[in-house]
């Protein structure tokens, strides 16, 4: 009897949690972040990954952590389990990803899956190194690692062909995390922790953030003065986060949330740093446009570091209402690789999906698709 593929499971409860109620994080502010109205999705990213192994079932099993780490997700889901370990406290802590990480090392599995972000990453790192095969479910504030896959589908189906036994190759990804401290007040530290073993496809697994800050500033002066030609009176622009939209703010003369969503109407700044709750608020029956850029190297639009741009909030908006900003060295970076969106709702990713306008100059612009994973 050929032996069934054992598929680790570790769910961080609350990872994100500061995303979508500006916090820039969830690193020691977890509390906050509930008390504040955010709402726990790691749960349900893995879901969406794990839903996609239900006609797979007898063909794996999952060693998995008591409680919201994974055995409830399992139970709800109706996929066989085993719990090798179970927290002490509530709510979880670091050291219970880690204790869970080497008890599922020592039983050896396959695959560890893991939803969470950078901090879940270096948890994981720091016990494991490279010695066991790893593959996140996108679910933090931050994803500047190399070993997520590119959104919650793609780690499902990339999982798919591992159980399936198809040809995989193996690589080595960077494990990066940054100082959540200085990054709130608009400064970016990031480091190298190590690095671990993830099944390497390009088509599922992310990049790593192409780091430094834009070299072209004649261009990034020339695209910020084009966006504020064209700024409409009595409509409303969401300014999303990142140097590129810094650029314009800074072009309008305004104060800037380096890495938050500032909101401006007529010249003028009416809301800084918002949480996706008071942005959905300002965006309601309003005229409204998104200005926005990607991630260089990872070409993520949506789900990294921007969860205040929640479903809703894009809906409200619309996609005909984003303007999309990047110079053509970061589209370049890309190497062909399509934009992503990675929102939480897979109709939405759908519908936003396809041949996007990107402003890369002055009244200069290239077309570029915006990927979808369940497209051919």
């Amino acid at each position: 009897m050929i032996n069934p593929f054992r598929l680790g499971l570790i769910i961080n409860p609350l990872a994100g949690l500061g995303g979508a109620v500006a916090l820039k994080g969830s690193d020691g502010v977890a509390a906050e972040a509930l008390a504040l109205g955010a709402v726990p999705m790691a749960g349900e990213r893995a879901a969406v990954a794990l839903r996609q192994l239900h006609a797979m079932k007898g063909q794996f099993q999952i060693v998995t952590v008591a409680g919201e780490m994974g055995a409830v997700l399992c139970q709800q889901l109706g996929l066989d389990y085993q719990v090798c370990y179970t927290p002490a406290t509530q709510p979880t802590v670091a050291a219970d990803t880690e204790q869970a990480a080497l008890a599922m090392a020592k039983q050896g599995v396959d695959l560890l899956l893991f939803a969470g972000g950078d901090g879940t990453a270096r948890n994981l790192c720091s016990v494991l190194g490279d010695n066991t095969t790893v593959l996140g479910i996108p679910a933090g504030c931050k994803i500047h690692s190399g070993v997520y896959a590119i959104s919650p589908q793609a780690a499902g189906k990339l999982v798919q062909r591992l159980i399936s036994g198809q040809l995989v190759t193996l690589a080595e990804a960077p494990v990066m995390d940054i100082d959540e401290t200085a990054f709130r007040h608009g400064v970016v530290k990031a480091r190298r922790y190590g690095e671990m073993r993830i099944p390497a496809e390009l088509r599922y697994v992310q990049s790593v953030k192409a780091a430094g800050k834009e070299s072209e500033e004649l261009v990034l002066d020339d695209l910020a003065a084009y966006v504020v030609a064209i700024m409409e009176d009595n409509v409303r622009y969401v300014m999303g986060s990142g140097s590129t939209v810094a650029a314009v703010m800074a072009e309008l003369g305004l104060a800037n949330t380096l890495l938050g969503v500032d909101v401006v109407e007529n010249g003028q700044l009416i809301a800084s740093d918002v949480t996706a709750a008071e942005l959905l608020a300002l965006v309601t029956d309003y005229p409204s446009k998104l200005v926005i850029t990607l991630i260089g190297g990872q070409g993520h639009v949506f789900g990294r570091g921007n969860q205040q741009l929640s479903p809703a909030v894009i809906k409200s908006i619309g996609r005909e209402n984003i303007i999309l900003l990047a110079t053509k060295t970061k589209l370049q970076q890309l190497n062909g690789r399509p934009l992503l969106a990675d929102t939480g709702d897979q109709a939405l990713d759908k519908a936003l999906h396809g041949l996007l306008n990107v402003l890369t100059g002055y009244n200069d612009y290239v077309i570029y698709r915006l990927g979808y994973e369940d497209e051919e």
